[in-house]
C-alpha cells in the first residue's frame, strides 16, 4: 500500500488545528512571557505584533506545517541578547504549559520539547551554556 495525500498521518500542525490554533497559541504565550519581568526585559525594545507573527510562523515549522519563515535564523537572532540556560529553559517552560493549557496532546508536546533541545546551543550564548 502506498500513502496518498487522503491516507497520510495528519501533521502535528493539522491535529491541533492549523494556524488559529497556533495563534491562540501564540497569543497565551506571550501573555505569560511578558508576565514575567526577567523574560519581558528581552522584549522591550521589540515589535511585538512582527515578533508574534515570526513565532507563528516558526512554531507551524516546528509542527509539520507549511514553511513560510523568512525570518533571521535562531542564532543570529538570539546569540547577541547572551541568553542564559536558566532564562531559556524558563521560556521553554513557558511554551510548554501553554500547549498543555490548550489540550496539546502528549506525544505532540513531546515532540515540541525535543526540538528546544535541538536548538538551545543556538539560542543559549556560548558564554551562558554550562548551567543556570
Amino acid at each position: 500500500m502506498t500513502v496518498t495525500e487522503e491516507n497520510a498521518p495528519a501533521s502535528h500542525y493539522d491535529r491541533i488545528g492549523g494556524a488559529s490554533s497556533v495563534k491562540a497559541a501564540v497569543e497565551l504565550f506571550y501573555d505569560k512571557v511578558l508576565a514575567d519581568p526577567v523574560s519581558a526585559a528581552y522584549f522591550a525594545d521589540v515589535d511585538m505584533a512582527s515578533q508574534r507573527r515570526h513565532l507563528a510562523m516558526m512554531l507551524t515549522v516546528v509542527l509539520g506545517g507549511p514553511n513560510e519563515y523568512t525570518g533571521r535564523g535562531l542564532a543570529e537572532a538570539h546569540q547577541p541578547l547572551n541568553i542564559p540556560v536558566a532564562h531559556y529553559v524558563k521560556v521553554g517552560e513557558y511554551l510548554t504549559v501553554t500547549l498543555a493549557e490548550l489540550g496539546v496532546p502528549a506525544d505532540i508536546l513531546a515532540d515540541v520539547q525535543t526540538v528546544l533541545g535541538q536548538v538551545q546551543g543556538q539560542v543559549v550564548s556560548a558564554g551562558n551554556r554550562s548551567g543556570a
